[in-house]
């Protein structure tokens, strides 16, 4: 009690919105070993894009500017590979979740928090909205909440013992954003669902309201 556990982020860059099913149909055209028929069962479950029309088909249940969902860790982080970007950490993506539509700490922005805690409350529409359309924060970043949940490149460091960066079971392991923020607070419920959400992840499961974004290096 009364401590404050602080973790330092440096810097880098954040894509704007979640990678769409437009985005990822021209990575599985140059890279077919991705596609829906031809992917490894130990690299994406049965119902990795269930909802394309075939390995290089949307169809109208996914459309172009919707983000890309049912794609497993493994999938996203090859997509962000060959894009020459890669995943963000759980810390980094948490820190961009955090910012308020108007200020930089959200937590103090009552608009923001009243916003998260309606998207929260609310079910997954059968069809996603497209990307972009949500107001963006403070760095025009869009669809950090309210959207799908997001990959990450690492799991939640609370959830093993010892520095996670030495854990070699990494790739077993890993969990998505839409993480912890503010988890100790035992009032911020919307974080405990995240939170809870985040832990039940295999890398190799393909949600249907799961996707990710790209960051990178500045």
């Amino acid at each position: 009690p009364g401590e404050t556990n602080l973790l330092q982020v440096g810097s880098f860059l954040l894509d704007r919105h979640p990678v769409t099913n437009g985005d990822y149909l021209a990575f599985v055209r140059q890279n077919p070993k991705w596609q829906r028929s031809r992917v490894k069962r130990i690299f994406a479950d049965e119902t990795y894009l269930r909802h394309w029309a075939g390995d290089v088909e949307l169809g109208s249940l996914a459309e172009t500017n919707q983000p890309v969902t049912s794609v497993s860790w493994f999938a996203a982080k090859a997509f962000a590979e060959w894009r020459g970007k890669r995943l963000p950490t759980v810390t980094e993506w948490e820190y961009a979740a955090a910012l308020g539509f108007s200020v930089l700490d959200g937590s103090k922005e009552p608009e923001f928090q009243q916003a998260i805690r309606r998207w929260y409350s609310a079910p997954t529409p059968t069809a996603l909205s497209q990307v972009a359309q949500s107001r963006a924060n403070i760095l025009g970043i869009h669809d950090l909440h309210g959207l799908i949940w997001e990959w990450t490149s690492d799991f939640n460091s609370a959830l093993v013992t010892g520095d996670a960066r030495g854990d070699s079971g990494i790739e077993r392991q890993l969990f998505c954003g839409t993480g912890s923020t503010g988890n100790r607070n035992p009032s911020d419920y919307p974080a405990f669902l995240r939170y809870g959400f985040r832990s039940s992840l295999k890398a190799s499961y393909c949600i249907h309201n799961l996707g990710f974004r790209c960051a990178a290096n500045p």
